[in-house]
Parts: C-alpha cells; structure tokens; sequence
C-alpha cells in the first residue's frame, strides 16, 4: 500500500494528482469495481480527504449510479472500473449518459504499456488484434483518450472536462504503469466543468416572435430543465407566456405537479389532455427537449407551429434557439418577453385526464391501483427513479413527481436495470429517501445492487412490480403476434422472500392485494434503511401505453369484423 506523496514537491503518482483533482472541483464519490489494472487509482482516492470509492456489484450499476448522482446533483460525476470485461461492461451505462446529455466521467484501467500488444491479459490496445478499447468508448463518450506517458494526463483531464461541460460523458483510458508513474512537474490546476454563461445574440428576435406567436402557447418542458436547476425560470416564463405545459415522460420534475397549467406528459405514455390541446390550434414551445419518439409518439406536429430553446435542436422542424445555459437563457427571456394577451379558455376542455387501458380481470394488483398506492405514500421530500417495460408506462402516467425530489426516467437508451444503480447513486448525493419502480425483469438483470445499498444503510426502497415476464414483450406478442407464442413469460418467483433469505435483516414486504400493498409500502416509507416491497400484477394486463392501445383497439375492430362476416355466413346458411 502506497503513501501518496505531497503534490507540492514535484513528485506525485499520477493517479494521485488525478484524485486530488476530482476533489478539487467537487468530487466526493468514485463508483465503480475494483481490479488488477485501475487499483492504483482506489488507492489513491483512500488516501485523499473528501472523497470515498463504492464498489458496486457490476460495471454498468457503476455506471449508472455515476449517472444518477449527476443527474441528481446537476454536477459531474465519476466511475472507475478495471480493463478486459469490466471496461465493456461500463459502455452501456455510458451509452444511456451520452443519449441523456449527463456529464460522467468514466477512468478505465488498461494492462501496462510494454505488455500491450504482447498478449496481455485484457489487451484492449487494438494492437496485434486485439480490441481497440479506444474505439468501443468514442462512439458513447464526448471525449475519448489514451493517456500514453505521464506528462499527458492534465491536457487529457482538461479534454475531458470539456467534453462535461457540453454535457457529455467522457473517457480516460490509463495503462497502470501510467498511473504509478511519478510527475516530475505537477500540472497547473484544471478550469471546472461548469456552465458557459453566455445569453444568445438573438434572444430579442426570438423574445418578438414569441410575443408576435397568435393564440395560446403550449410549453413542452425537457429533462434539461431539471439537469439545469432551470425550474424557477421556467415557471417565470410559462407566468409571463400565460401557457400551458406539458412535460416529455423524462422530465416529470420539471414542473410543479400542482401547477393548475400543467396537463401532464406529452408522447407515448403521455395524458389525453395534451392532445386535445394541440387539436385545438397552439403553438409549441419545446424547452431542454430533442422532441424523441418517446415525447412526440402518437402527436402529429405536422399544422403546429414549433418554437425550440436548448443545447440541442430538436428532432422536429422549429425556430431554435441554441443556447449553453438554459436557466440563464429563460430568465433572460422572461425579462425581455412584451406581455401577451390572449383570449380566455374553457378550462373542462383540457381537464387532465388518463389513458384507459382495456379492463383486465387477471389476478393481482393492477397498474393503476398500485401506481395510485405509490402517489398517495411516497412523501413529498422523495426522489423517485423508474425502470423500462410495462411497469415505467405505467409509473410514469399514474405516479407524480415530489415538489422537492428528483424523477429520473432513462429514456436515453432504456437498458433494462438502470434504476437499482441510478437510485443508489442518488441517495449518496442526496441522502434522504429514493424509490426505485422496476420490474421483476429489470430486477433480474441488475437487482443484486441492492446489495450495495444494504452495506451502506442507505435510504432506498425497491419497488419491484412481479408480473413473472418481460411483459411488455409479451403485450408486444400478443399484440403483434397474434398471441400464439410466448418467449417471455417466466416461471414464479417470489423475490421479496429470496431477498429476504439472502440479505437478513432487509426489510421484505410481498403484496398480492391493494390493501396489502399500502400497508407494505407505509413500512417500507418509515424504515430508515433500505427495504423491498414485491407486488404482484398480471403478465397479461396492458399498460397505459398510447401505442399498445391503438394496437387493441384495432385489434378488437378486426375481431368485430370478423364476428360480423361469420354472424352474415351463418346467416346465408
């Protein structure tokens, strides 16, 4: 075990410089999975004040606990993780970072440079046919490196903060002779990540369009919003704008759930309300949001006039306005916005309503009723994190976000799992309550992080829906498919008592009714620990999900159809 040396004497491991620097502009947790090429740099961070390593059970919980502790913080964050499969482990965590716009830095070890090429174990050089690790990382990382001599690690460390500041990940990869070598001269300290100030030149322009913009204003709002801390702003401009909001499934924290202006989500798990307000003639204001398939699914935009403001230009056609600092950018705009004045609503027009799913009479409990068990428990302080499939269609149409906690949805890449690490990662930065909804599918593949959240006590309640399938995958079977197969349904399980055998002294609650299921989850809510609350739903139930619905009801026309042409043959007969 190694004694850093004191950076002011010229002669400090690079690996001890590098922790000293992620300290030095505000890092406080490395995650991530320890091993023979990256345990110089854990080394290196026990022996630095202020900053602490969790080792998670796998690379990409790692990651996404990286991703959720930024997400949850608005700052970077870091994972470090050793060569071979731990490295490729990581690129899919990376992945949901680099589609969601979240600024992680991952360090990733590499086997020393004189073995490289050499047939080193986890050669992921690219020389002598081996995988070019430089090339997996590019396409998922705003800034990707080889740090191949010492003296090379400052400009790579100011590349990649760079990078942060465009709110993408970025990556450091760092043969272990590299890290255990001394630095002869300690490089100058590197600017911090954060946000450019600067207002667009054109922001008069597009303030007079907006002003000039007939009827009412829809204001769509965009995880961005929430990424940025640009809340308070917006809400000034939607006052300012006299608008309506929606909000894309990603960014249900962006807006007060309160707020009587808000009809709910736009887009493919989206309200019914949304809609019926673009049927009826506004303009479209898109605000931290690319406008995704997730967001636009099902509304046609084709006779609606879209306005755009954030980093990225949306996916649909608009009169952008680019800008590098969203909360500054809407103040900004707010100030500057000649008041509006429109004519007033019928207000039970847009009255918020849900999609409505077709009846089920399977057993267990149904989406709705344990969606509505989650609203009315999970206090107002918590942060919320939802998993893919089924049961995040139906988190994010039933379940609100708190007015002062965090719901995080990783649409970037949706990868199955997410939420267990990136709720961990939440409750280290925030340290109060996080929820975590997934399935029992998402649980299977990446649920054993809840074991890091037992070795640190942490805050976190599991909420894993059991429905024994990939049951979006069996909707999609036998909406599609006729039903006639099944390649996803799954034996029973019954997770909570597992969990609750493996992990003694967990909290482990299974529910197969409503009443129980409240109960559960009122425990689970006074635990100060971290606890598990199983429910019980149907494989079988469809969620409120815009194209599943579309899907049955024409389904039930052709089956209508087909009753009708067999009731007139009968008849002829």
């Amino acid at each position: 075990m190694t004694t850093p040396i004191c950076a002011g004497n010229g002669n400090i491991r690079v690996v001890d410089w590098l922790a000293l620097e992620l300290r030095r502009h505000g890092v406080d947790f490395v995650f991530g999975v320890d091993g023979a090429n990256i345990e110089d740099l854990y080394d290196a961070v026990h022996y630095t004040p202020g900053i602490q390593a969790i080792v998670a059970k796998h690379e990409f919980s790692a990651g996404t606990m990286a991703d959720g502790y930024a997400r949850a913080t608005s700052r970077m964050s870091v994972v470090a993780t050793t060569s071979g499969g731990g490295a490729v482990n990581l690129v899919p965590a990376l992945a949901e970072s680099y589609a969601s716009r979240v600024p992680v830095l991952a360090i990733v070890g590499q086997p020393p440079r004189p073995l490289e090429g050499n047939g080193a174990f986890q050669d992921g050089s690219g020389r002598a046919g081996s995988m070019d690790l430089q090339a997996v990382f590019r396409p998922v990382s705003g800034h990707c490196a080889r740090v191949e001599r010492p003296e090379e690690i400052a400009e790579a460390l100011a590349h990649a903060l760079a990078a942060m500041r465009d709110d993408l990940p970025a990556v450091l990869l760092i043969p272990k002779d590299v890290q255990q070598a001394h630095l002869t001269a300690v490089p100058p300290p590197q600017g911090r990540p954060e946000r450019r100030p600067a207002v667009p030149a054109q922001l008069a322009d597009f303030a007079q369009h907006l002003a000039d913009t007939p009827g009412r204003i829809l204001v769509v709002a965009g995880p961005e919003v929430a990424r940025h801390d640009a809340r308070g702003e917006l809400s000034d401009l939607v006052d300012r704008l006299d608008a309506f909001v929606a909000v894309s499934p990603d960014a249900k924290d962006a807006v007060d759930g309160e707020d009587p202006r808000l009809l709910g989500v736009i887009g493919v798990m989206g309200h019914p309300a949304v809609e019926k307000v673009l049927r009826h003639g506004v303009t479209c204001v898109c605000i931290g949001t690319t406008m995704p398939v997730m967001t636009r699914g099902g509304v046609d935009f084709s006779e609606t006039p879209v306005l755009s403001i954030g980093s990225v230009t949306p996916h649909i056609e608009s009169r952008h306005l680019q800008t590098e600092n969203l909360a500054s950018t809407l103040a900004r705009l707010a100030a500057v916005l000649p008041t509006r004045v429109d004519a007033p609503d019928s207000e039970t027009l847009y009255a918020p309503a849900h999609l409505e799913p077709p009846a089920h009479d399977g057993g267990g409990v149904r989406y709705h009723d344990g969606m509505h068990v989650l609203d009315r428990v999970i206090p107002d302080d918590a942060d919320i994190f939802v998993d893919a499939g089924n049961t995040g269609a139906a988190a994010v149409h039933y379940v609100g976000a708190r007015r002062r906690g965090r719901y995080v949805v990783a649409l970037g890449m949706g990868g199955m799992g997410y939420a267990f690490g990136a709720g961990i990662g939440c409750a280290f930065a925030r340290g109060g309550r996080t929820v975590v909804i997934a399935g029992d599918g998402a649980f299977f593949m990446h649920g054993m992080e809840i074991h890091t959240a037992i070795e640190h006590r942490l805050p976190v309640t599991f909420v894993i829906v059991n429905n024994n399938a990939h049951a979006m995958c069996v909707t999609r079977e036998q909406l599609y498919y006729g039903g006639n197969y099944s390649f996803n349904r799954f034996a029973p399980s019954h997770i909570a008592s597992g969990l609750g055998a493996m992990f003694p002294g967990l909290m482990c609650h299974s529910a197969e009714t409503v009443a129980d299921f409240e109960a559960a989850m009122h425990d689970a809510m006074a635990h100060s620990g971290p606890a598990v609350v199983e429910v019980i739903c149907s494989t079988d139930e469809i969620p409120p999900f815009a194209p599943f619905l579309s899907s049955e009801i024409a389904k039930e026309k052709t089956h209508d159809r087909h009753d009708f042409r067999n009731h007139q043959s009968l008849a002829r007969a």
